[in-house]
């Protein structure tokens, strides 16, 4: 297997701490050269089973050829001690009073190796589950990704519409609506790439959508939009709110001619966004469309996946009136 410099800095670092505890005699200050060459022997004994056995074997769920080879390795290294490595650093002493038999030898290999190991094994774990959040981020950015890529033809659809009845009309207002919205659209392209926007360039949006769909109404009725306490430096998801402010102006208009209210007020407290939006409208019948609904369902998802447990959205139906209410926790921009 392949290691990172990283890691391999990492099991440098476990090899000598290990090694200081394991040569470590508080009557005998120091280390011997034959403590060295035992404990290579089981750190390579670690090595294999690190970075063979348990690839090969462990992870890919054969335990039982897994735990057949560690116990061959634990027995080779066992064997190199005993038969090998004792006689030459020990030749023609009495060995059985300092290394009473085999399984005091087992006793004191077994932790060494499983230590060093265990380490391997917890270093894969981390590593695999960095893999896994960034399996997780990519598939939430594509389907961050896909949601937006929804905003922009839903948003356009219905202002062509608008732009359409205005054509077919002959309206000297026809142009105004192009630079409104070719302006809107600029922005949505190109300035919404990023996951976060500024605060202040978001609600400036706000305005020019507010200001394109107020021609729609025309003298049919009123628009209030109300902001207040909005402090620089803040940052936000972008298409969020304008959502909830073309959903107000469309179903405003269905099946109501005149007296048509919509009130929008964002405000800050502390580093939470309050926005509400509330429109009049009376009901209809009317034919669902292909489009009927995206817009909402798409910024709940979107809510979901970039403020978890950092939001609340309330949408209330009360005597022909819809209200939307959303408070989100922001975080500010990072400066240079």
């Amino acid at each position: 297997m392949s290691i990172s410099k990283k890691e391999l800095v990492f099991q440098i670092i476990l090899l000598v701490l290990v090694f200081l505890f394991y040569s470590y005699d508080r009557n005998n200050p120091g280390f011997q050269w034959y403590q060295v060459v035992f404990f290579s022997s089981y750190a390579l004994a670690a090595a294999i089973i690190g970075y063979h056995l348990m690839p090969r074997y462990l992870y890919r769920k054969k335990h039982c050829r897994f735990f057949a080879y560690v116990l061959l390795v634990l027995i080779g290294v066992i064997l190199l001690e005993e038969l090998v490595l004792e006689k030459i650093f020990f030749a023609g002493t009495r060995r059985a009073r300092v290394f009473p038999g085999v399984f005091f030898t087992l006793f004191g290999v077994l932790p060494v190796i499983a230590i060093l190991s265990g380490f391997k094994f917890g270093w894969d774990a981390i590593q695999k589950q960095e893999q896994i959040e960034e399996l997780k981020s990519t598939v939430q950015e594509s389907e961050l990704q896909f949601l937006r890529s929804q905003i922009n033809p839903h948003f356009l659809f219905n202002n062509l519409n608008n732009l359409y009845s205005y054509a077919l009309e002959g309206s000297t207002k026809t142009p105004e609506i192009i630079l409104e919205l070719s302006g809107l659209l600029r922005y949505m392209l190109y300035e919404c790439k990023e996951k976060f926007v500024p605060l202040s360039k978001e609600i400036e949006q706000l305005h020019n959508f507010i200001k394109l769909s107020k021609l729609q109404i025309e003298n049919r009725g009123q628009v209030r939009f109300t902001t207040h306490d909005l402090p620089q430096g803040y940052k936000i998801a972008p298409l969020i709110l304008i959502v909830f402010i073309e959903n107000a102006f469309k179903h405003s208009q269905k099946g109501q001619s005149e007296n048509i209210e919509i009130d929008i007020e964002v405000g800050m407290k502390g580093n939470t966004l309050h926005f509400k939006c509330s429109n009049n409208y009376e009901a209809a019948e009317v034919l669902d469309t292909p489009e009927e609904g995206i817009g909402l369902a798409n910024v709940q998802k979107r809510l979901k996946l970039l403020y978890p447990a950092k939001h609340e959205l309330n949408i209330t139906e009360d005597k022909n009136r819809f209200t939307v209410e959303l408070a989100i926790e922001l975080e500010k921009l990072r400066t240079a």
